[in-house]
Protein backbone atom coordinates (compact mmCIF):
# COMPACT_ATOMS: atom_id res chain seq x y z
CA UNK A 1 0.00 0.00 0.00
CA UNK A 2 1.49 3.32 -1.02
CA UNK A 3 2.10 5.89 1.68
CA UNK A 4 -0.48 8.65 1.84
CA UNK A 5 0.68 12.03 0.57
CA UNK A 6 0.99 14.86 3.04
CA UNK A 7 -1.86 17.31 2.49
CA UNK A 8 -0.07 20.34 3.88
CA UNK A 9 2.48 21.60 6.43
CA UNK A 10 1.09 23.68 9.26
CA UNK A 11 2.90 26.06 11.60
CA UNK A 12 1.61 25.70 15.17
CA UNK A 13 2.70 27.88 18.09
CA UNK A 14 2.63 27.13 21.82
CA UNK A 15 2.51 30.26 23.99
CA UNK A 16 1.87 31.15 27.63
CA UNK A 17 3.65 32.09 30.83
CA UNK A 18 6.92 30.47 31.89
CA UNK A 19 6.37 27.27 33.90
CA UNK A 20 2.86 26.39 32.67
CA UNK A 21 4.12 23.25 30.90
CA UNK A 22 4.39 24.29 27.23
CA UNK A 23 7.50 22.20 26.57
CA UNK A 24 6.06 19.27 28.52
CA UNK A 25 2.90 19.31 26.36
CA UNK A 26 5.01 19.42 23.22
CA UNK A 27 7.30 16.56 24.29
CA UNK A 28 4.34 14.45 25.41
CA UNK A 29 2.69 14.95 22.02
CA UNK A 30 5.76 14.48 19.79
CA UNK A 31 7.84 11.95 21.77
CA UNK A 32 5.38 10.61 24.37
CA UNK A 33 7.79 11.50 27.16
CA UNK A 34 7.47 13.51 30.37
CA UNK A 35 10.29 14.96 32.47
CA UNK A 36 9.20 16.41 35.83
CA UNK A 37 12.49 18.34 35.91
CA UNK A 38 11.94 19.91 32.46
CA UNK A 39 14.21 22.98 32.19
CA UNK A 40 12.86 26.35 31.07
CA UNK A 41 13.03 26.88 27.31
CA UNK A 42 15.68 29.36 26.19
CA UNK A 43 14.59 31.15 23.05
CA UNK A 44 12.59 28.83 20.81
CA UNK A 45 12.34 25.05 20.54
CA UNK A 46 11.03 23.38 17.42
CA UNK A 47 9.57 19.95 16.69
CA UNK A 48 8.03 18.30 13.62
CA UNK A 49 5.35 15.62 13.79
CA UNK A 50 3.06 14.07 11.20
CA UNK A 51 -0.57 13.73 12.20
CA UNK A 52 -3.53 12.21 10.37
CA UNK A 53 -6.88 13.78 11.23
CA UNK A 54 -10.12 12.74 9.50
CA UNK A 55 -8.09 10.97 6.81
CA UNK A 56 -5.94 14.02 6.05
CA UNK A 57 -2.22 13.59 6.66
CA UNK A 58 -0.55 16.82 7.77
CA UNK A 59 2.95 17.72 8.84
CA UNK A 60 3.06 19.95 11.91
CA UNK A 61 5.94 22.31 12.54
CA UNK A 62 5.42 23.12 16.23
CA UNK A 63 7.20 26.10 17.78
CA UNK A 64 7.63 26.23 21.54
CA UNK A 65 8.61 29.61 22.93
CA UNK A 66 10.18 30.82 26.16
CA UNK A 67 7.64 32.48 28.45
CA UNK A 68 10.14 34.88 30.00
CA UNK A 69 10.15 38.54 29.00
CA UNK A 70 13.87 38.63 28.22
CA UNK A 71 13.37 36.38 25.18
CA UNK A 72 10.52 38.41 23.67
CA UNK A 73 12.72 39.98 20.96
CA UNK A 74 12.07 36.83 18.90
CA UNK A 75 8.36 37.56 18.81
CA UNK A 76 7.51 38.95 15.33
CA UNK A 77 9.24 36.19 13.34
CA UNK A 78 7.89 33.55 15.69
CA UNK A 79 4.26 34.49 14.96
CA UNK A 80 4.64 35.07 11.22
CA UNK A 81 2.67 32.63 9.05
CA UNK A 82 1.29 30.53 11.90
CA UNK A 83 -2.06 28.86 11.22
CA UNK A 84 -2.74 27.67 14.75
CA UNK A 85 -1.79 28.52 18.31
CA UNK A 86 -2.07 26.65 21.59
CA UNK A 87 -2.36 29.08 24.50
CA UNK A 88 -1.45 27.36 27.76
CA UNK A 89 -2.14 28.21 31.40
CA UNK A 90 -1.60 26.20 34.58
CA UNK A 91 -4.88 25.31 36.36
CA UNK A 92 -2.99 25.50 39.68
CA UNK A 93 -1.81 29.07 38.96
CA UNK A 94 -4.37 31.89 38.80
CA UNK A 95 -1.54 34.25 37.84
CA UNK A 96 -0.84 32.28 34.63
CA UNK A 97 -4.56 32.46 33.78
CA UNK A 98 -4.71 36.21 34.44
CA UNK A 99 -1.89 36.77 31.95
CA UNK A 100 -3.84 35.19 29.06
CA UNK A 101 -5.22 38.55 27.91
CA UNK A 102 -1.68 39.90 27.48
CA UNK A 103 -0.73 36.85 25.39
CA UNK A 104 -3.81 37.28 23.20
CA UNK A 105 -2.94 40.95 22.67
CA UNK A 106 0.55 39.94 21.55
CA UNK A 107 -0.96 37.33 19.25
CA UNK A 108 -3.29 39.90 17.68
CA UNK A 109 -0.39 42.31 17.23
CA UNK A 110 2.04 39.94 15.52
CA UNK A 111 0.06 37.18 13.82
CA UNK A 112 -0.19 37.50 10.05
CA UNK A 113 -3.25 35.28 9.48
CA UNK A 114 -6.58 36.82 10.47
CA UNK A 115 -8.45 33.53 10.90
CA UNK A 116 -5.72 31.70 12.83
CA UNK A 117 -7.26 28.92 14.94
CA UNK A 118 -6.73 29.26 18.71
CA UNK A 119 -6.86 26.51 21.31
CA UNK A 120 -6.86 27.26 25.06
CA UNK A 121 -5.32 24.50 27.18
CA UNK A 122 -5.59 24.35 30.97
CA UNK A 123 -2.58 22.19 31.83
CA UNK A 124 -1.61 20.28 35.02
CA UNK A 125 -5.10 18.95 35.84
CA UNK A 126 -3.32 16.09 37.65
CA UNK A 127 -2.60 18.55 40.49
CA UNK A 128 -4.99 18.76 43.42
CA UNK A 129 -4.63 22.49 44.15
CA UNK A 130 -6.69 23.96 41.30
CA UNK A 131 -6.93 27.76 41.30
CA UNK A 132 -8.78 27.97 37.97
CA UNK A 133 -12.02 26.03 37.42
CA UNK A 134 -12.99 24.36 34.15
CA UNK A 135 -15.93 26.80 33.97
CA UNK A 136 -13.56 29.80 34.09
CA UNK A 137 -11.43 28.35 31.31
CA UNK A 138 -14.50 27.59 29.22
CA UNK A 139 -15.90 31.10 29.72
CA UNK A 140 -12.60 32.70 28.64
CA UNK A 141 -12.38 30.44 25.58
CA UNK A 142 -15.94 31.22 24.51
CA UNK A 143 -15.40 34.95 24.98
CA UNK A 144 -12.38 34.86 22.65
CA UNK A 145 -13.76 32.27 20.17
CA UNK A 146 -11.18 29.64 21.07
CA UNK A 147 -11.28 25.87 21.30
CA UNK A 148 -10.81 24.67 24.90
CA UNK A 149 -9.56 21.58 26.69
CA UNK A 150 -8.09 20.72 30.05
CA UNK A 151 -5.02 18.48 29.91
CA UNK A 152 -2.11 16.97 31.78
CA UNK A 153 1.25 16.47 30.11
CA UNK A 154 2.18 14.30 33.10
CA UNK A 155 -0.66 11.77 32.71
CA UNK A 156 -1.13 12.37 28.93
CA UNK A 157 -4.78 13.30 29.52
CA UNK A 158 -6.18 15.48 26.72
CA UNK A 159 -2.82 16.14 25.00
CA UNK A 160 -3.43 14.26 21.72
CA UNK A 161 -6.96 15.61 21.57
CA UNK A 162 -5.79 19.22 21.86
CA UNK A 163 -3.52 18.95 18.82
CA UNK A 164 -5.99 16.88 16.78
CA UNK A 165 -8.89 19.28 17.40
CA UNK A 166 -6.70 22.25 16.48
CA UNK A 167 -5.52 20.68 13.22
CA UNK A 168 -9.03 19.53 12.30
CA UNK A 169 -10.35 23.07 12.74
CA UNK A 170 -7.50 24.54 10.65
CA UNK A 171 -8.21 22.09 7.81
CA UNK A 172 -11.87 23.12 7.96
CA UNK A 173 -10.92 26.81 7.58
CA UNK A 174 -10.65 27.65 3.84
CA UNK A 175 -7.84 29.97 2.86
CA UNK A 176 -5.82 29.37 6.02
CA UNK A 177 -3.43 26.86 4.46
CA UNK A 178 -2.10 25.78 1.05
CA UNK A 179 -3.09 22.40 -0.39
CA UNK A 180 -0.33 22.07 -3.01
CA UNK A 181 -3.06 20.89 -5.38
CA UNK A 182 -4.09 17.93 -3.22
CA UNK A 183 -7.72 17.44 -2.27
CA UNK A 184 -9.15 17.22 1.20
CA UNK A 185 -10.77 13.99 2.24
CA UNK A 186 -14.24 14.92 3.42
CA UNK A 187 -14.61 14.32 7.15
CA UNK A 188 -17.34 15.19 9.57
CA UNK A 189 -17.40 18.95 9.94
CA UNK A 190 -17.16 20.00 13.57
CA UNK A 191 -20.14 21.37 15.46
CA UNK A 192 -20.29 23.80 18.33
CA UNK A 193 -19.01 21.41 21.00
CA UNK A 194 -16.93 18.26 20.57
CA UNK A 195 -16.79 15.79 23.42
CA UNK A 196 -14.79 12.59 23.58
CA UNK A 197 -13.29 10.36 26.27
CA UNK A 198 -10.93 13.09 27.48
CA UNK A 199 -12.03 15.94 25.24
CA UNK A 200 -14.02 19.02 25.87
CA UNK A 201 -13.50 21.38 22.99
CA UNK A 202 -15.53 24.49 22.25
CA UNK A 203 -15.50 26.84 19.28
Amino acid sequence: MEEQEILTTLKILIIGESGVGKSSLLLRFTDDTFDPEQAATIGVDFKVKTLTVEGNKTKLAIWDTAGQERFRTLTPSYYRGAQGVILVYDVSSKQSFNKLDAWLNELDTFSTKQDMVKMLVGNKIDRSNHEVSKEEGLKFARKHHMLFIEASAKTNDGVQCAFEELVEKIIQTPGLWETSGKTIRPGQMGGEVTQGPSCYCVI
